[in-house]
């Protein structure tokens, strides 16, 4: 059985795995995040559908390599309700609900109402102190969208590999927000 020949997108969970680790050690790179939530966006928005998704998503890639390479996966079937319309778009409400609020935090601290928070919002619970990954002196207002950016990705990142290793590589996909407003946005195109 001869292997198949890998692409060059086939290394994107490299640029997943650095965007991590450079915001773990200086928070101004969790800004790169922007680009992992506008670019599947814009894709579906001019006719790539779910091709960012589907080729492209270093962090699902990131769990191939997790739990298919490492071997760290159970393969199980995950439950049929996480991949359910409903969960699907309650989880894109409530993660919605997240990032309007990590927005209304950075205009607040922009305007000057709110003190900078050098904390990231970890599982939607846990304010975890991060204060020495603010190594550069950034507007107070960018520093806090980095802050609110990183929490929220790498919340996902640790569901997606909890998922993973309990189900399968790639299950945090069937309900992940950004591949439900590609779809949402490629059946309104069609």
């Amino acid at each position: 059985m001869t292997k198949k020949k890998k692409k060059w997108s086939d290394y994107l969970w490299i640029v997943s795995a650095t965007y991590f680790t450079m915001g773990f050690f200086n928070i101004s790179f969790a800004w790169l995040g922007t680009i992992c939530f506008l670019i599947p966006l814009l894709m579906a928005t001019f006719g790539g559908g779910k091709g960012y998704c589907n080729h492209y998503c270093g962090r699902g890639q990131l769990f191939l390599e997790i739990g298919n390479t490492l071997g760290w996966s159970r393969q199980k079937v995950a439950p049929r309700w996480l991949s359910s319309r409903w969960f699907r778009n309650g989880f894109l409400v409530f993660f919605l609900f997240f990032f309007i609020q990590m927005i209304w935090l950075t205009v607040q601290v922009g305007q000057g109402a709110e003190s900078l928070h050098e904390t990231i919002h970890l599982l939607w619970s846990f304010h975890v102190p991060w204060h020495w990954a603010y190594r550069t002196q950034l507007d107070p207002w960018l520093a806090q969208y980095a802050f609110g950016l990183y929490g929220i990705m790498l919340t996902s990142l640790i569901v997606g590999v909890v998922l993973t290793v309990v189900y399968r590589p790639r299950t945090w996909c069937v309900f992940c927000p950004m591949g439900n407003m590609t779809q949402i946005i490629s059946k309104s195109k069609a």
